[in-house]
Formats: structure tokens, sequence, C-alpha cells
């Protein structure tokens, strides 16, 4: 496929590096740490004892963690191709 000035292989290149970046993302996320709340930090509903221990570091009730796990995260992507005026100059 041609692709103007950019060599063979450099869209592979850019979807294997934004593949690369997206897993080292999640793999640096790390979970819940530290001591476990009794009390949810949102609604300060009690935290069963078993979520607790099941969870080190919880902080959420299941229904609180559930909401903010169902909102859209926003993250910034990276525009690793740029526009062709920015190519140009």
């Amino acid at each position: 496929m041609a692709g103007g000035w950019a060599k063979d292989g450099a869209v592979s290149e850019q979807i294997e590096a934004s593949i690369s970046d997206e897993l080292a993302r999640m793999r640096a996320r790390k979970g819940p740490q530290g001591e476990s709340l009794t009390h949810c930090a949102d609604c300060e509903e009690t935290i069963p004892e078993a979520r607790r221990k099941a969870i080190p570091g919880v902080k959420l009730c299941i229904e609180c963690a559930t909401d903010r796990d169902a909102r859209p995260e926003a993250r910034g992507g990276i525009n690793r191709r740029g526009s062709k005026d920015s190519q140009l100059k």
C-alpha cells in the first residue's frame, strides 16, 4: 500500500506501538492498596467484611464500585500520524 513519504510497514509499526503503549498503561494500573475501609468512601454504607477480605485495600461498596466502573474513562490518545501539513513543514 502506498504511504506517501512513509516507509513500508510504517502503519503496522504505528499500530504495534499503540498496542504496546496501551498494554504498558494497563500493567502499570494498580488495584486497591493499603488498609480496607469499613465504610464506603462515596456513600458511607458499610462495606461487608467478606468484600474487605477478598479485596485488600477496598474503598468502595459494590454499588459505588459498579457505578464508577460503568462510567467511561476519558483519556487522551497519541496521534502518531500527524497531519500532512505538519509533515511538510
